[in-house]
């Protein structure tokens, strides 16, 4: 079972994730994003950007770090072999771009016990180099109990 006491629980900012063209390309090819700012520098620019646009659930490479600290905290008590992905949402501010550089920290907004599974939310703030909010990264995520 997860410890609950780690709700509340914010844990130090991730180092800073450069955002690279190519990555966000990468990840548009990915989730079968064919819009041309995600792909071409010259139509973000048309449409008053900087350089090409992350697709919105982006946010997820940035934030796996600050998950990555969570799951190795031995005091969270979260057998990751038991973990399924519960759920996933994004508030933001702007949108990712290339030339970004992005540092995140993780809060434990809760951790809630359900028929003998710990569903534990987590809070990612990324925030861009001047520390401007970018976008939150909401994610639950469901330790199964048991034998199940």
């Amino acid at each position: 079972m997860v410890n609950p006491d780690i709700q509340g629980r914010t844990y130090p900012p991730t180092e800073p994730y450069q955002v690279g063209r190519e990555k966000v390309r990468e990840f548009a090819r990915a989730v079968l994003s064919s819009a041309s700012i995600h792909h071409d520098p010259e139509a973000a620019r048309a449409a008053g950007y900087a350089d090409v646009v992350a697709p919105p659930t982006f946010a997820v490479v940035v934030q796996e770090s600050t998950l990555q600290q969570l799951l190795a905290d031995p005091e969270a008590g979260i057998d990751f072999s038991r973990v399924v992905h519960g759920d996933q949402r994004f508030s933001y501010t702007r949108p990712i771009v290339a030339g970004d550089e992005l540092t995140a920290t993780l809060t434990v907004a809760s951790v809630k016990q359900l028929g003998g599974h710990s569903m534990v939310t987590a809070s990612s703030e990324i925030v861009d180099a001047d520390g401007a909010h970018v976008v939150t990264a909401l994610s639950t995520l469901v330790v199964r109990g048991g034998d199940e």
